[in-house]
């Protein structure tokens, strides 16, 4: 008798949007592993009960989205090194001895711009836009790449103030400096842009002045599909290298999926494929 597949899901509120499934999909079938994957709506209320219960349907793990990061954490036993230095988690591990929590947001941001895009960041200086849990989650492995130069420029200072002292020792062993301000301080001339702020999702203006890129800047939004157009058509306007989230996207899925099965898969491919679909369904439309 054939055993059973594995199963994971993405849960969130909104998630019928996540390209997660097909994600995960590819990689089973790249790798040979005997899985499935699918999303799972949760009520606002309502996320604890909603992870328990997949749990408790034997479930393996889950990857967890917006907007339930910064609750995920406390429902675990272990929490990674880079999950409790943001806050927040994105990935569940259902181990028998108790659940684990981890954050491979951050890490698949550093791999998609090292690996997809060629951009070493050692001694760059880098604008990171927003204080949220899209930063929170990024930051730790940015610092680990050793830019010269982290800004965290936020429409709330102190929320970006907290962010920084929170990474503070990392940075000083890293040798990078770290500062940060409101959205109207954000400096100029970065070699990288990162917007990790909602105003994507909300379809509201890039937050900042456009003297932060300069020509060549690689600036990045942290979503995909049309959510990053407006940021990708700003810094293509004013001769920056745009770039959005998909190539994140993948490099973090492959990173929880070593998580929960201890296989490495290969993620270029995937990319192509994901983009050649999101690609074709946006000319239909």
């Amino acid at each position: 008798m054939t055993k059973a597949p594995d199963r994971y899901a993405v849960l969130g509120n909104p998630v019928a949007h996540s390209q997660s499934p097909f994600i995960h999909a590819e990689f089973a079938r790249q790798t040979g592993q005997n899985l499935e994957y699918t999303r799972v709506m949760c009520a606002m209320d309502g996320f604890v009960e909603a992870v328990r219960a997949f749990a408790e349907s034997g479930a393996r793990g889950c990857n967890v989205t917006v907007p339930f990061k910064f609750e995920s954490g406390a429902l675990a036993k272990v929490v990674t090194p880079r999950a409790a230095l943001a806050q927040a988690a994105n990935v569940l591990r259902f181990d028998t001895d108790g659940w684990l929590a981890d954050n491979t947001d951050g890490i698949g941001l550093v791999r998609d711009l090292q690996r997809n895009a060629g951009v070493a960041l050692q001694g760059l200086r880098v604008l990171l836009i927003g204080a949220g849990g899209a930063a929170a989650g990024v930051m730790g492995p940015l610092i680990e790449a050793r830019p010269a130069q982290l800004h965290v420029a936020n429409r709330t200072a102190e929320k970006a103030h907290a962010l920084v002292r929170r990474h503070a020792a990392l940075a000083e062993r890293c040798g990078t400096v770290l500062s940060c301000s409101g959205l109207d301080g954000a400096g100029e001339a970065y070699d990288l842009v990162l917007n990790s702020s909602a105003s994507s999702l909300g379809g509201a203006a890039v937050p900042v002045h456009d003297r932060v890129l300069k020509p060549g800047t690689l600036a990045v939004d942290l979503m995909y599909g049309a959510a990053a157009r407006p940021f990708m058509a700003w810094a293509d306007r004013h001769g920056a290298v745009p770039r959005d989230g998909l190539g994140m996207l993948v490099e973090q899925a492959a990173e929880a999926f070593f998580l929960w099965r201890q296989v490495m898969p290969e993620t270029a491919t995937v990319l192509q494929r994901l983009r050649r679909q999101l690609d074709s369904a946006a000319r239909s439309q």
